[in-house]
Formats: C-alpha cells, sequence, structure tokens
C-alpha cells in the first residue's frame, strides 16, 4: 500500500515561560528552535513517509485499508518519536532520566510536540525505549540523505546562507565498543555462575524447586575462586596457581548448570503452577538457554588458553555471553592495542557532516579497500560529485591510487615515505591533510557527546539504530549553528505628496 502523509495540525499552545540572564538556556533553546525550522522544511516528513510505509507492510495485507484515524494517530507517533529521540541523544540522557526531564520542561515540551492547554501527556521511560526502535536503519539513512541533498542542492528551503560543501570527502575508521567485561576466559565463567544462579532464584521463588543449596553460595564460592585467580600473578608458581583455579572454578560452574538444567525443565513443564505467565516464563527460559548454549565453548575455550596454553583464533572465540556480533579490533594505538566491538566507518564533509557511515556486523576489511564502495555510495545517495578525498596512510594503495587518478583528487596520505615527501609540496595535498586531521575530533565527538560509548543497547541491530540516531542528531545539530539566511523585507515605498493645484 502506497503511504500518504496526512496534514499535521498542531494543536493550541502554551507560551514558553521567559527566561532572562542564562547565557546557556538561551543556546539550548535557540539551537531547539533551529533544528525544528530545519524539520519542518522536508527531513520530518521525508521520517514520517519511510515509517507509515515500513509500518503498512508489516502490520498490513495489500487487501485491506487503514482508517484515516489510525493513520493520524500513528503519524502524530512518528513525529514525537523522531523528536523525542533527537532530544535524547543531544542530551545524553537515559529514557528514565529524559522522561522526567520531558515532564518538567516546557521547552523540550514544545520541540516534542507534546504541550497542549489541556492535559500534556509525557511519554514514559518504556515508551521512549519503544521510539528508539521505532523504524530501522534504512529509514533513519532516508531522511539523512534527504537532508544533506536539500543542504546541498536548495539551501534556501533550510534558510542556510550558503549551501553546504559535500565535494570532499574525508574518511576514517573506528571502533565502536561494546558494553561487555574485558574478555579474560575465565571471567565467562564467573558471569555463567550469576545468571544462571540469578535465574534459578526467580524460579525457586514461584515455588518450583529442586534439590540444591542455596544458590547465594555458589556465586559466594565463585568470587572467592575470582579473588584468587587475581592473584596468580603474585604467586611464586603464578602459572601452576592459575590452573589450578580453574580447574576448580571449571567443576563449579559445571554443578551449577546442571541445577539450572533441572530448573529449566521444572520451569517448562510446570510453570501453570506459578503467578508467571507463559511470557514471562520464556523470559527466563531464554535467559537460561542463552548461557548454557554457549558454556561448554566457553569452558573449552578458557582450559584450552590456560591449562593446555593453546591459542584460539578470534573468529572462534566467545567475547560476552550476551553479545555475540562483536569482534577483536586490532588498533595498533597507544593504550588500545586492542578493542572489542564493531567497526565504524564515517566519511566527513569539511563542514563537519557525516556524509557517509557504515557499521560492520562482522570483522571489517583493511580500510584501504573501504575507499572505493564509501564514494560510491556517497556519490549515488546524496547525487553528488565527490572531487576530493582524505584520509590517513590507513587508507592507502595502489588501487586507490588508481581510483583517485580517474575522477578524484587524490589526498590520502601515502605509505611510501618517498612519495610522501614528494606531495607535501603541493599545497592542495597539504591543505587536505590538514583538514582530514580534524576527522580525529569528529569522530571523538560522535563517541562521546552523541553514542555516549560504550552503548548499552544489546544486539547488533540496536547499536546500527544508536549510531544512526547519533548520525542524525549530530547533522541537525552542525545545520543549526551555520550562517542562517537573512530573509529582506521588502520596502514600503514612500509616500509621494499630492502636487496642489496652481
Amino acid at each position: 500500500m502506497t503511504a500518504i502523509i496526512i496534514p499535521f495540525q498542531p494543536s493550541l499552545r502554551p507560551a514558553l515561560p521567559t527566561i532572562e540572564g542564562n547565557v546557556d538556556y538561551r543556546k539550548f533553546r535557540d539551537e531547539l528552535f533551529r533544528i525544528d525550522q530545519i524539520l519542518l522544511a522536508g527531513p520530518e516528513k521525508t521520517f514520517v513517509l519511510a515509517a507509515t510505509e515500513l509500518w503498512l507492510a508489516q502490520s498490513q495485507g495489500p487487501a485491506k485499508e487503514v482508517s484515516a484515524a489510525r493513520l493520524v494517530q500513528y503519524q502524530t507517533q512518528s513525529r514525537r518519536a523522531l523528536r523525542c529521540n533527537i532530544a535524547r541523544t543531544y542530551l545524553q540522557e537515559s529514557y528514565r532520566d529524559f522522561a522526567a526531564h520531558l515532564g518538567d520542561s516546557p521547552l523540550l515540551q514544545r520541540f516534542c510536540l507534546l504541550d497542549e492547554l489541556a492535559v500534556i501527556q509525557v511519554p514514559a521511560k518504556s515508551t521512549l525505549q519503544r521510539y528508539a526502535d521505532w523504524v530501522e536503519h534504512k529509514a533513519i539513512q532516508q531522511t539523512v540523505e534527504d537532508l544533506l541533498r536539500q543542504a546541498h542542492h536548495h539551501p534556501q528551503k533550510l534558510q542556510l546562507e550558503q549551501a553546504v560543501d559535500l565535494e570532499a570527502c574525508f574518511l576514517d575508521t573506528t571502533c565502536l565498543q561494546a558494553n561487555i567485561h574485558y574478555p579474560v576466559d575465565w571471567v565467562l565463567m564467573r558471569d555463567a555462575t550469576r545468571t544462571l544462579t540469578k535465574a534459578v532464584d526467580l524460579i525457586r521463588q514461584q515455588g518450583l524447586r529442586h534439590r540444591m543449596e542455596d544458590p547465594a553460595l555458589f556465586r559466594k564460592r565463585m568470587n572467592q575462586l575470582c579473588i584468587q585467580m587475581t592473584h596468580s600473578p603474585k604467586k611464586t608458581e603464578g602459572k601452576k596457581h592459575r590452573k589450578k583455579m580453574l580447574r576448580k572454578m571449571n567443576k563449579l560452574v559445571g554443578t551449577v548448570a546442571n541445577h539450572a538444567r533441572r530448573h529449566r525443565k521444572l520451569l517448562d513443564e510446570q510453570w501453570e503452577k506459578t503467578e508467571c505467565t507463559r511470557p514471562q516464563a520464556e523470559q527466563v527460559l531464554q535467559r537460561l538457554d542463552n548461557v548454557l548454549k554457549q558454556l561448554p565453548t566457553a569452558r573449552q575455550q578458557a582450559w584450552q588458553r590456560i591449562v593446555e596454553e593453546e591459542p584460539v583464533a578470534n573468529e572462534d572465540k566467545i567475547l560476552s555471553l550476551y553479545e555475540s556480533a562483536i569482534r577483536v579490533v586490532v588498533r595498533h594505538k597507544a593504550g588500545a592495542e586492542v578493542e572489542f566491538g564493531n567497526t565504524l566507518l564515517l566519511g566527513e564533509s569539511r563542514q563537519g557532516l557525516i556524509m557517509h557511515w557504515e557499521l560492520f556486523e562482522e570483522s571489517a576489511p583493511a580500510d584501504a579497500r573501504l575507499v572505493r564502495s564509501a564514494l560510491e555510495k556517497t556519490e549515488q545517495s546524496l547525487q553528488i560529485e565527490i572531487k576530493e578525498a582524505g584520509a590517513d596512510r590507513g587508507f592507502d594503495s595502489a588501487s586507490v591510487q588508481e581510483l583517485a587518478e580517474e575522477h578524484i583528487y587524490n589526498g590520502i596520505c601515502p605509505r611510501d615515505p618517498h612519495q610522501l615527501q614528494e606531495r607535501l609540496r603541493l599545497w592542495k595535498f597539504v591543505k587536505l591533510q590538514r583538514r582530514r586531521s580534524q576527522t580525529e575530533g569528529r569522530i571523538s565527538i560522535i563517541i562521546h557527546n552523541f553514542l555516549d560509548c560504550p552503548i548499552r543497547g544489546k544486539g547488533f541491530a540496536h547499536r546500527q539504530l544508536a549510531v544512526d540516531w547519533a548520525v542524525l542528531t549530530h547533522d541537525l545539530w552542525v545545520l543549526a549553528r551555520l550562517p542562517k539566511r537573512q530573509v529582506q523585507r521588502k520596502k514600503k515605498p514612500k509616500a509621494v505628496p499630492c502636487r496642489q493645484a496652481a
């Protein structure tokens, strides 16, 4: 079914209170008002249209028609979801904190289309969490692309003084760190013990019990073994002590797993005797199954690395029992030789707008192999022609140099020192390299001010959406700070005095 946009009729709004003497508040208010103007110029309509098409495709059959009332309700919620996600990402607040802030701030209520004269209904933290998953990656990507196309081709629609420059692209990669413990092998056994015993506690509280000791005692014993394991390097025979502690931890976690399997069977067969509904019981069962399925591999991994002293391939490692789509990212940087997460590729314009972004679920290719696809995708999606490209020496290769010779000026730092010395004599190359160094700061802004890494969302899909919302909010923030076009008012013609009759 083809989606249509029903015109949004805002309700009567109370006036905002006048705040004087607070520069930070006025700056924040002006930025929100400017972002609101930019959204109304087109990006909001693009987002609502993409969200409506996705909703119709998922919930409605081709022969069914949606009533106008339901369509208006969904599109109103889509507008609020867009603005709530932008404001929460801008402020870097949790769902709970932002819900309280939203109920207390008339300015945020105005921006999120919640202010009404009668009753102001502020979404709760659970609603804000649903807003974060309101659409898929493609819908937010279309919104960002529409925003950049308007800023480049039609800046007057966004009331920009000048069109943004998208003819130069500066590439760089970083690691989007996952919210996990440092992946030490024996830490996986501790995590498994905690998760399994706490799930068993929930089952036993409902009256379903199998013969076993108090689950808290197993957690206590595992913590004691972990403390002894951390003291292994201080022992005279540290390696021998480390192996001894691992054998004890391996035996303990095996006992815990057996108790967890028995209680899982009890809950699956006799859940009707408890106060839980079947969906609630399924949550506990899935929690147990997730750990029990990975535990044999985690135990074998720890045994192979510590007892047998043999390495494990990166693709075969379990880095976390709760996050599967994370990889070992070798950075070779001071303080971050190895990081754990997903590789994030960013392409930046001269004004600091994110033109291209890509989060890799699997291990990312080498940086040099990302240049061609990134530039081609950017040109196709934004309907532009990139004339200059800049990056660090990690992006340089023979194929990249051949690509640059075709139609793009190569501002990528070469690996060959002799070639670098020759290129440093060119003013255009030096200028691009100086601008390229600012991309490191742009990555830091995205990671720390808009993503608040490590991201708390679990699963690759949630991390991808968090990156999408961060890029959209960042680009709106950058555009809101660019010079605004001044509208010249027409001067009224001066009154010509009537000539007196001679």
